[in-house]
């Protein structure tokens, strides 16, 4: 029997994630239901001036999507360690990077790519300008992949380690913290007048980086984790 293309390996694993998924959807509804709650929250912590929210309204989006995120990290490789898929992934006959990179596409798709559809709402509740949000949407266009890349090496780190939520949390904040930095700051730059295309290009060039290494790094931990 032939070895099975790498096309035809991507979309077997990308119906089976997505199957897992609609069938744990009502987890997958929980980072939109964080991050609706934080920001919507976030003006009777700190007062319900408009002019005030606008200025901070790209930072708090920004944490809200980034610790909603946190939120699924530890579920990325967890199911399938429990029931024996991740030792079946090992032994296919396909790279084992190439499989990770569809798990975290498809983790993106799911969690991330609806969070952004309900950015437009939470720019709404902070008062956000007009002329703002479609920066604020490119950074997040593009930092969410970031994310979850950097996000998928951290959580193959830590899959062999039991209730490793708040080690995975405090192995990931430092990564994603420039992230975080680089996608605020530039919306907010913008607000001030100031240049901002050189941040979202730095990230821009950050997510190339990590297409190409990120799952290679999480293979050769999981590898590690599993022998």
């Amino acid at each position: 029997m032939s070895a099975p293309s790498l096309l035809a390996a991507a979309r077997a694993q990308a119906r089976r994630d997505l199957r897992l998924v609609w069938r744990r959807r009502g987890d997958a509804a929980q980072p939109l239901l964080f991050a609706l709650m934080v920001v919507a929250l976030f003006p009777l912590a700190v007062g319900a001036d408009p002019a005030h929210l606008a200025r901070i309204a790209p930072g708090v989006i920004w944490v809200a999507v980034l610790l909603a995120g946190l939120l699924t990290l530890d579920s990325l490789y967890r199911g399938d360690l429990e029931d024996g898929s991740l030792e079946q992934m090992l032994l296919a006959p396909v790279p084992l990077g190439w499989l990770i990179g569809v798990r975290v596409a498809v983790h993106w798709a799911t969690s991330a790519l609806p969070m952004l559809l309900l950015v437009p709402v939470l720019a709404e509740l902070l008062f956000l300008p007009g002329e703002l949000l479609p920066l604020l949407m490119v950074s997040l266009l593009v930092g969410t992949p970031l994310l979850s890349l950097l996000g998928a090496v951290v959580a193959a780190l830590t899959v062999g380690i039991r209730r490793s939520g708040m080690l995975l949390a405090l192995l990931a904040l430092p990564l994603f913290l420039p992230v975080l930095v680089f996608g605020a700051g530039s919306v907010m730059a913008a607000a001030q007048g100031l240049p901002w295309a050189g941040a979202v290009l730095l990230m821009a060039a950050g997510l190339v980086l990590a297409l190409v290494l990120a799952p290679l790094a999480a293979a050769a931990a999981i590898r590690i984790a599993l022998t």
